[in-house]
C-alpha cells in the first residue's frame, strides 16, 4: 500500500475483493495502541490515520445499519448483514425476550444446517450451537422446536431475510454501544441506531431521541452534550461522560456521521461540524459518504446477475461456533493479489497471541524503494474468558441479556487476539419494561 493512499482506496478494494456493490452502510474499523476503536476515514491517508507500527488490523462490518435490511437489492448484501447482525445477537448487543430469541436462532440454525434430519441431528443438536452469550436447556429445546416444526424448506437466503426482518423489530437492532456515565455518576450505553439516540440504563433504554429531534452535538474534553428540540419548543440537553477524551471525541464523530446518513436527504447537505461553539477552536469534521436516501436510489439501478455466495457458516470459529466440523469454505471469490495484501479471515486466534498469518509477514528487502504497509482486514475475536463474564437474565421476561463492547484486535497485532485488545466488558441485563421487552 502507497503511504499516501487513501482509506477509500482500501475499502473499495475490499469491496471489490467481495462483489459487494451496496457497500456504503459498511466501514473498516481500527483500535489503536491505547485501546480506542476508530473508524477508518476514506478521505485521509491509511497509513497517517494508524499510530501502531505495520501490520495493520482492522474489522471489516456494518457501520450504518440499513432502516430497512429486507429492502436491500442484492442478496449478498442481505447476508453480509445477517452475519453482523448474529453476531450481535452472540455478543449480547441484540436484545430480545426469549420468544424472539427463540425464533432468530432457529432462523440461523435453518440457514447453516437446512432442514432438520432425524438421522443427521440427533437429540439436543442445538445445543451445539452458541447462538448467545449464555442461554437455557429450556431455551435449546425452544429453538429446536422451531426449527423442526416452522421452518422445514425454507433456502438459507428466505431464512437469512425472516432473520432480518425480525431482527429489525427490535428496539436495540442497529445498537453499537459507547460505555458512558451520566451526571450521576451512573454508567450507561449510549448508541445511535438507524431511527435516532438511544441511551440504555440498568435494565431500560431511558432515551430514545429521533434524529429530526437533534439539533446539535459537541464534546469537550470526556463530555458529550446533546442538543434537543422536542415538541412545543421544549429543548433539553443530556450530559454524558465517556472514559477518556479519546473516547468522546469516537462518540461524537459517531453521532455526527449517523445523523448526516440517516436524516439528510443529500450529501450536498453535509456541512462541516465543530465540536465547539467557537469556529476556530475545538475539532472539526466532515461526513464524506453518501445519505441512506442515495444509497437505496443508487442500489435501485443496479443490474447485473446476483453474484454468487459461498456461505461460510459451516466453518466453526470461536465467535459464531457450528455444528459442523466440514471443510472450510471460502466466504468470498478468489481474486488476483493487487497492490494490498488481505488476508481475510475467520476469528480463531490461537492463545498466547500466535499469528494465524505468519508466514504473510515478509517485508520488504533492504533498498527495495517501494512503500508497503500489510494490511489484516479480519472478524472481530472473542475472548474466551469473556464469556464467562455475561449474564442470560433470569427474570419474568426471560430475556438473554447483556450488551459488550466488542473486543477488536490491537493495532498491530495480526492474530487479532482478544486478549491483546483489552476491551472493556459492560453487561445490561434487560427486566421488564427494558430493551429486551
Amino acid at each position: 500500500l502507497q503511504r499516501d493512499a487513501k482509506g477509500q482506496y482500501l475499502f473499495d478494494l475490499l469491496c471489490h475483493h467481495l462483489n459487494l456493490l451496496e457497500k456504503d452502510y459498511f466501514g473498516i474499523r481500527f483500535v489503536d495502541p491505547d485501546k480506542q476503536r476508530h473508524w477508518l476515514e476514506f478521505t485521509k491517508s491509511v497509513v497517517k490515520q494508524m499510530r501502531a507500527q505495520p501490520p495493520f488490523t482492522m474489522c471489516f462490518r456494518v457501520k450504518f445499519y440499513p432502516t430497512d435490511p429486507a429492502a436491500l437489492k442484492e442478496e449478498i448484501t442481505r447476508y453480509l448483514v445477517f452475519l453482523q447482525i448474529k453476531r450481535d445477537l452472540y455478543h449480547g448487543r441484540l436484545l430480545c425476550k426469549t420468544s424472539d430469541a427463540a425464533l432468530l436462532a432457529a432462523y440461523i440454525l435453518q440457514a447453516e444446517i437446512g432442514d432438520y434430519d432425524p438421522g443427521k441431528h440427533p437429540e439436543g443438536y442445538s445445543s451445539k450451537f452458541q447462538f448467545f452469550p449464555k442461554h437455557s436447556e429450556k431455551l435449546e429445546r425452544k429453538i429446536a422446536e422451531i426449527h423442526k416444526s416452522e421452518l422445514s424448506g425454507q433456502t438459507p437466503a428466505t431464512s437469512e431475510l425472516n432473520f432480518l426482518r425480525k431482527a429489525q423489530t427490535l428496539e436495540t437492532y442497529g445498537v453499537d454501544p459507547h460505555p458512558c456515565k451520566d451526571v450521576s455518576g451512573n454508567a450507561a450505553f449510549l448508541a445511535f441506531t438507524p431511527f435516532g439516540f438511544v441511551v440504555l440504563q440498568g435494565n431500560k433504554r431511558v432515551h430514545f431521541i429521533k434524529w429530526n429531534e437533534v439539533t446539535k452535538m459537541k464534546f469537550e474534553g470526556k463530555t458529550f452534550y446533546l442538543y434537543v428540540s422536542q415538541k412545543e419548543e421544549k429543548k433539553i440537553v443530556l450530559t454524558y461522560f465517556a472514559p477518556t477524551p479519546e473516547a468522546c471525541k469516537h462518540l461524537w464523530k459517531c453521532g455526527i456521521e449517523n445523523q448526516a446518513f440517516y436524516k439528510l436527504e443529500k450529501s450536498s447537505q453535509v456541512r462541516t461540524v465543530s465540536s465547539s461553539n467557537l469556529f476556530f477552536k475545538g475539532s472539526r469534521f466532515r461526513y464524506s459518504g453518501r445519505v441512506a436516501k442515495e444509497v437505496m436510489e443508487s442500489s435501485a439501478k443496479i443490474k447485473r446477475e446476483p453474484p454468487e455466495i459461498h456461505r461460510a457458516g459451516l466453518v466453526p470459529s470461536r465467535s459464531c461456533p457450528s455444528i459442523t466440523h466440514g471443510p472450510r469454505l471460502s466466504s468470498v471469490p478468489r481474486t488476483r493479489r493487487r497492490a494490498v495484501h488481505i488476508s481475510i479471515m475467520e476469528g480463531r486466534a490461537r492463545r498466547g497471541g500466535a499469528h494465524a498469518c505468519e508466514h504473510t509477514l515478509t517485508h520488504p528487502r533492504q533498498g527495495d524503494t517501494r512503500t508497503r504497509s500489510w494490511i489484516f482486514v479480519l472478524p472481530t475475536p472473542v475472548a474466551e474468558h469473556s464469556l464467562e463474564l455475561m449474564l442470560l437474565a433470569r427474570q419474568a421476561n426471560g430475556a438473554p441479556c447483556s450488551i459488550e463492547e466488542e473486543q477488536e484486535p490491537e493495532a498491530g497485532t495480526p492474530a487479532g487476539t482478544a486478549e491483546a485488545a483489552g476491551g472493556e466488558l459492560r453487561a445490561l441485563c434487560p427486566g421488564t419494561g427494558g430493551p429486551g421487552a
